[in-house]
């Protein structure tokens, strides 16, 4: 497992723990801005796994968005029939 795997994990459990969709997506974007630079150079293996931090902080956005939909729809349903 080399540092940036080490380093994902951690910024992964950390946006686990902060349950932060907003935080979530501008970790995913600012990892996709950092692979351009690193395509261009042809750093491929780095880039790459970038671009896969990336999909996985998006997906961990999309979560927590469903997740507070969800519960904001519960709650509205539960008033409606109250």
């Amino acid at each position: 497992m080399k540092i940036q795997d080490v380093l994902f994990l951690l910024v992964l459990t950390f946006l686990i723990y902060k349950r932060n969709s907003k935080l979530s997506l501008i970790f995913g974007l600012g990892a996709l801005v950092l692979s351009i630079p690193l395509f261009y150079l042809q750093i491929f293996f780095t880039a790459q796994h970038l671009v896969y931090y990336a999909v996985a902080f998006i997906f961990l956005s999309i979560v927590f968005n469903l997740a507070k939909y969800k519960s904001a729809k519960s709650n509205s349903n539960k008033r409606n029939e109250a």
